[in-house]
């Protein structure tokens, strides 16, 4: 078989692998589609997370497929089943620093649990949508953490694969005023689709102007600030923390779902008089059931989130292609040997 290993910084290659034997409390799942995240090129540009000096880093936490073996051990599951695995409920942490990740043939999944690390496709679902549902689970937990409700007006940066999953969360919840924010024309477009308030491009626009326009403006405490209730950030660009704290209304809310490197300045002073919140959401410590629940009546949507399919000979240049903005969702498949 193969898998995929970083090596290196900005070193990743499609070995020859060998998988371990699975123990009876073991379930091997034969791989079918494995999306490609923003962290598995953030591991890229890092060199990976060996667990010791010298180590590689197996790719991959985005997956699903076909039970191929099942432990003696395990129970609820069996071979055949159609499943999705959760990575952050396994001991190895699939895909993230690990012995095990997804871009292989035939993973290895310890200790299995049905319902925690293993869980079944619903009816209808097909694997590539399936997929989908590690980054929609990071997506809700996301809009989850901003704690909005019906009537709220919300802007979310960035559309990638994560800013998407939260249009289509916000949406799906009856959040009708959403602003959604990109450099890209493609994924603005794909925001569109969705069926956002607006879609714009805040390189060309004046932000704070737009907000104003669009969700109104409060004034709080001598000045007066947008009356967004929440923003969500996507992105990652290093002034999105400033600008939101400059903008914000009494008592606006902002989540950090992106990965910051380096430390960033703030205008915490400005934060007295709005008494906003900031806070993070990272991962998905509950949301996968509730994703799964809804793939039935969403798999459309879904689907139309993924912009490209790669055969699993080709996932080093679907690597590349992920890398660009005109990407959505890349998705490797993977096919019967």
């Amino acid at each position: 078989m193969k898998r995929l290993n970083i090596h290196g910084v900005g070193d990743v290659r499609l070995d020859t692998y060998e998988r371990p034997e699975a123990g009876p409390n073991d379930v091997v799942v034969r791989m079918k589609s494995v999306g490609i995240c923003g962290s598995d090129l953030s591991y890229i540009k890092m060199g990976g997370m060996p667990a010791e000096p010298g180590g590689q880093t197996a790719l991959g936490h985005e997956g699903a497929g076909e039970v191929l073996q099942v432990g003696s051990g395990v129970s609820g599951i069996a071979v055949g089943d159609a499943v999705i695995v959760n990575p952050m409920m396994t001991p190895s942490n699939i895909g993230s620093g690990g012995p095990e990740g997804a871009f292989t043939e035939e993973l290895l999944v310890r200790e299995a649990q049905l319902g925690t690390s293993i869980l079944p496709i619903p009816e209808g679902v097909d694997f590539d949508v399936a997929a989908m549902c590690e980054p929609l689970a990071v997506a809700m937990h996301g809009v989850n953490r901003a704690e909005v409700k019906p009537g709220d007006k919300v802007v979310v940066f960035g559309c990638g694969p994560i800013g998407l999953g939260m249009l289509l969360w916000l949406k799906d919840r009856g959040v009708d005023e959403v602003v959604a924010l990109d450099l890209s024309e493609e994924r603005l477009e794909r925001a569109r689709a969705i069926g956002v308030q607006a879609a714009l491009d805040p390189s060309k626009v004046d932000l704070r102007a737009e907000l104003a326009r669009l969700h109104g403006e409060v004034p709080s405490f001598n000045r007066v600030g947008v009356g967004t209730d929440a923003f969500i950030d996507a992105a990652g660009a290093p002034h999105i923390l400033a600008q939101v704290i400059m903008m914000a209304k009494f008592h606006a809310r902002l989540v950090i779902t992106a990965a910051y490197m380096k430390p960033i300045e703030f205008p915490v002073g400005r934060m007295l008089t709005s008494e906003m919140t900031i806070t993070t959401a990272v991962g998905y410590p509950t949301e996968m059931p509730e994703v799964i629940a809804a793939m039935p009546r969403l798999k459309d949507q879904i689907a139309a989130m993924i912009s490209h399919k790669l055969p699993f000979g080709e996932v080093l240049h679907g690597l590349e292609i992920a890398a660009t903005p005109q990407s959505a969702k890349v998705m490797i498949q993977f096919e019967e040997a």
